[in-house]
């Protein structure tokens, strides 16, 4: 049985999709169905009143490696990998990251694409756009096997 889950996330892997080279044009989600996590709730970004952008280097980190945003507040956060090898940006808590860091490292090819993500191959960007419901301190990082564990995570602060 193991065998067969292995090999259906190696074949959906195949079918992953890099954000960071669709046109921003259409939204990825149909935010109307968006359903509230611990951290927040997904948002169309165009509907941010700020634009927080974020680089990501080979280095394995992000800069800037923490922002600020207020309760309530619809940031759209431009994930920019500005390095050769593909990054991935994912909002979430402390806790929920490392438990997907470490599914990621058991099968580093599955498909995963939810708002909170999205996976941006060198020289391209991608787009998050977040609510933030919840003041606190909450995460974002990379998750693709290694980075993680390398370092490759930044801090946001909510406040009410």
């Amino acid at each position: 049985m193991k065998l067969i889950y292995l090999l259906l996330c190696i074949a959906i892997s195949g079918a992953v999709h890099a954000h960071g080279e669709k046109a921003h044009a259409e939204p990825r989600f149909d935010y109307s169905k968006a359903e509230p996590t611990s951290f927040g709730i997904a948002a169309d970004p165009r509907d941010a009143k700020r634009t927080i952008r974020v680089q990501m280097r080979d280095t394995m980190r992000f800069v800037p490696g923490e922002v600020s945003v207020r309760q309530g507040e619809v940031v759209r956060f431009v994930a920019e990998n500005e390095g050769a090898i593909l990054h991935e940006m994912v909002i979430g808590t402390k806790e929920e990251l490392e438990r997907h860091a470490a599914l990621m490292r058991k099968f580093p090819g599955m498909e995963h694409d939810e708002p909170h993500m999205t996976h941006v191959k060198p020289g391209k960007t991608g787009d998050i756009g977040w609510r933030f419901t919840k003041p606190g301190t909450f995460y974002y990082g990379c998750l693709i096997p290694g980075h993680y564990e390398a370092g490759m995570i930044g801090e946001i602060t909510v406040t009410p």
